[in-house]
């Protein structure tokens, strides 16, 4: 194979499976829709075959189902299974935040004091997309900081499943008015150093976060599955 074929052969999926991953992030495509695989190939510019393994990865990261003899469909996520990944996130990031706290720096602290300045700008403005990719990049570079290898890899595999359901919370149970006031006191928080003040600083996000979602779906939220 030429460079240029092995640089496609490696590339384009993966380049495919971001941009789906954008168009499922901004709302393109909602839960439960259908993807065709001939329309994605058209919209695209591409062959069926990269179009496939784009959703194979994205399969592997659970952003996708494939029904047999019916196609693939961006994923649902049920209630109860919803109501585990608030849990589990919440854990997560109690840890991060107690491994974060005594160790960030005065240039993290700018870092992430200067997202959210970028959130706020999203918020006035009401661009909502722009706001919801910040909002997870915010995230991830607060899993990042930590400096856990294997913690941050867990925590993108869950987040990647979040995306089917934090962009709901945001924009129908509103959250979008509220989340970035509690970014701020999280990055408030990790200042301190306080690795206990931290960890409530991002659980509580988590719990709010999960009211907001139950919000949206006008479901009463359970007692013992309002706090992580």
């Amino acid at each position: 194979m030429s460079t240029l074929r092995i640089l496609r052969s490696s590339s384009l999926p993966g380049a495919i499976q971001q941009e789906i991953c954008r168009m499922i992030l901004d709302g393109t495509f909602e839960p439960g829709d259908k993807l065709g695989e001939a329309e994605l190939a058209l919209q695209l510019g591409v062959s069926r075959g990269p179009i496939r393994e784009a959703f194979r990865g994205l399969e592997e990261a659970k952003l996708v189902r494939f029904t047999r003899n019916r196609g693939v469909y961006v994923r649902e996520i049920s209630i109860p299974e919803a109501t585990e990944i608030y849990t589990v996130r919440a854990g997560l990031d109690d840890l991060i935040g107690r491994i974060l706290a005594p160790q960030i720096t005065e240039g993290q602290i700018s870092e992430l004091q200067g997202r959210i300045v970028a959130m706020e700008r999203c918020y006035s403005s009401g661009n909502i997309q722009e706001y919801f990719s910040l909002n997870m990049s915010f995230h991830d570079r607060i899993a990042e900081m930590a400096g856990n290898q294997k913690l941050l890899e867990i925590y993108r595999r869950l987040m990647n499943e979040t995306l089917l359901i934090r962009r709901r919370g945001l924009t129908r149970g509103g959250g979008f008015s509220v989340s970035n006031q509690e970014h701020q006191l999280i990055v408030d928080a990790l200042a301190t150093k306080d690795p206990d003040r931290a960890a409530l600083a991002m659980t509580e996000h988590v719990r709010r976060g999960q009211e907001r979602l139950m919000k949206s779906l006008q479901v009463p939220q359970p007692a013992n599955t309002a706090t992580a």
